[in-house]
């Protein structure tokens, strides 16, 4: 427990560039922020005067709105940030809270290529600033117990990760406020871009091979809903040691709701998600298992309790760049339709 719960004294939290639909939407973190009995928003900003408005008014009114990031933190001087903004905004962004000593948290992919967020990584790190992404996946019951096998070693090596994350259509982002996902000069890219990370952090951390993973191949269409960017994607990911991993991103679901799968192969057994069931497939059968020990908190919780007690992110700006540059690398193979991917 924080030193502000048990005096009851309220985090301040200040949120940055609410244009990102899941202010409110999805994720919703202003909703759960509002929801925390010891967090207290203090100011909400988006360089839209109407986007900030609306926010506030979502929230039940009383919270200052700001256009102007900079002077919302010189008044407010918040105990921590919720960053979120337009992808061509991200980075700098970071770079500002790190300059300030501020703690964020900020939505993937923190930034508009790979290269500008190794410029903020390498900030975080050189100055000891908390910088953090709400990855949440790899904490999953399945990649937590997925995790453990492997490094206990119980069934052998991982050999195969599979991941499928096909989400509604991208049309959700103008009705959410965000019509700027669908511009490539702002969003630099579609599903990939957006939900790539989720899947790619979660190879990451199985194998713990960082930037030893490279891409080689990777697909992308335009054929579901013909917009500027991509509505799917599949990328096949490599481990210098030999583990292989398909990453498939979609936005083609047909109603509110997601069609996804996570296997991880290990040399002598399969785990997989069937339903709302994870299935442990050996040589003597399968059977329904129940995992425990994954973080029972949000992402979001558990990284504003690490920034207030001086620890470290549970997910921090380097794992967020060790996903965005396998995006870069998806794209570059997938003949970089954008032209932006940086690596």
């Amino acid at each position: 427990m924080t030193d502000s719960q048990t005096t009851d004294k309220k985090i301040r939290v200040a949120a940055i560039g609410m244009t990102h639909w899941h202010s409110l939407w999805d994720a919703a973190y202003l909703r759960h922020l509002a929801a925390m009995p010891d967090v207290e928003i203090v100011g909400i900003h988006d360089s839209g005067a109407d986007i900030a408005a609306h926010r506030v008014e979502e929230l039940g009114g009383g919270i200052p709105a700001f256009t102007d990031y900079p002077a919302m933190l010189s008044e407010l001087a918040p105990d921590f940030v919720l960053a979120l903004g337009t992808h061509v905004t991200m980075a700098e962004i970071g770079h500002y809270l790190l300059d300030k000593h501020i703690p964020y948290i900020m939505e993937k992919p923190m930034s508009f290529n790979a290269r500008e967020l190794a410029s903020v990584v390498e900030k975080s790190e050189s100055t000891d600033g908390f910088a953090s992404a709400p990855l949440g996946m790899r904490s999953s019951p399945i990649i937590h117990h997925a995790k453990e096998l492997a490094e206990a070693g119980t069934w052998g090596k991982i050999t195969h990760f599979y991941q499928r994350m096909n989400r509604p259509t991208s049309d959700r982002y103008p009705a959410w406020g965000a019509s700027w996902m669908l511009d490539p000069a702002q969003a630099n890219g579609g599903c990939l871009r957006n939900l790539g990370s989720h899947g790619l952090d979660s190879f990451v951390h199985l194998t713990g091979e960082g930037e030893n993973i490279e891409v080689p191949g990777a697909s992308l269409s335009w054929g579901t809903h013909h917009q500027p960017i991509e509505d799917y994607a599949s990328v096949l990911v490599k481990t210098d040691s030999g583990v292989t991993g398909t990453i498939e991103i979609g936005n083609g679901f047909p109603y509110d709701g997601t069609d996804g799968q996570i296997k991880i192969a290990f040399e002598h057994a399969i785990l997989i998600t069937e339903g709302d069931e994870i299935k442990l497939h050996t040589a003597d059968g399968s059977e329904s298992i129940q995992p425990v020990g994954a973080p029972t908190m949000s992402v979001l919780r558990r990284t504003i309790e690490a920034a207030v007690s001086g620890e470290k992110p549970p997910v921090s700006a380097r794992d967020c760049y060790n996903a965005v540059r396998l995006i870069d690398l998806a794209y570059l193979a997938a003949g970089n339709p954008y032209g932006t991917a940086a690596v």
